[in-house]
């Protein structure tokens, strides 16, 4: 269950006022807005999320990390559980030709509104019960998905993560490793419902039973 990290330079990235959703917006109220995933989390407002979700190319780096450390290659399957509008997926198709992706996302606006090339390959569904056979695919991922559940799901979704994997499995999460970070996170986040320290999420990933590998988002 090694660290490995593929996404900080995406996340270093995104200039953040922290304060902003505090001391500007009703922060509860954005929350409450953000946590139905629908048009206001994606294409709405800022204050509501991400003020506009789209393809710009900022995952192919992680794709082709993926593609390279995981050794995939035509005929390689991949899940991304909390796919979204499917932006990965894409660029893992473009990083490795030949690839077979899948994708679910909780939210039904995401997977309308997805890639139109990658749309057919996404559909609804929640992490914690995978709609597919044990060991379907070569890689599992769930970047910046998990920290959304409850923690009475997790266990269910680490789980789920393992028996529908047959080798990799990829996770990342939102954490913090001092009281700046903790305080950053929670002036910013507006859909999180677990956010832990590094060591708490790898005693949870140890209690789930889940040996993969996994990274983190610090809000430094």
């Amino acid at each position: 269950m090694p660290f490995v990290d593929f996404v900080s330079d995406i996340h270093r990235k995104t200039t953040r006022n922290y304060l902003e959703r505090v001391v500007k917006h009703d922060k509860a109220h954005c929350a409450e807005v953000a946590r139905r995933f629908g048009f206001d989390y994606w294409d709405g407002d800022r204050k509501y999320g991400y003020g506009g979700y789209v393809y710009d190319g900022r995952w192919r780096p992680v794709a082709e990390k993926l593609a390279a450390h995981y050794d995939l290659a035509a005929g390689s399957r991949v899940l991304d559980v909390g796919c979204g509008k499917g932006f990965l997926l894409y660029d893992l198709t473009k990083a490795v030709p030949g690839v077979e992706v899948a994708g679910i996302d909780i939210s039904r606006y995401a997977v309308k509104n997805a890639k139109e090339e990658i749309s057919p390959f996404l559909q609804v569904a929640s992490a914690t019960r995978l709609p597919f056979a044990d060991g379907s695919f070569d890689l599992v991922v769930a970047i910046n998905t998990l920290h959304n559940l409850y923690i009475y799901e997790l266990e269910a979704a680490l789980r789920e993560l393992e028996r529908v994997s047959r080798r990799h499995k990829y996770v990342v999460v939102d954490s913090y490793r001092n009281a700046r970070e903790k305080v950053n996170l929670l002036y910013w986040q507006i859909t999180c419902e677990c956010f832990f320290t590094p060591e708490e999420w790898e005693w949870l990933f140890r209690q789930s039973g889940y040996i993969g590998d996994y990274s983190y988002v610090f809000f430094e």
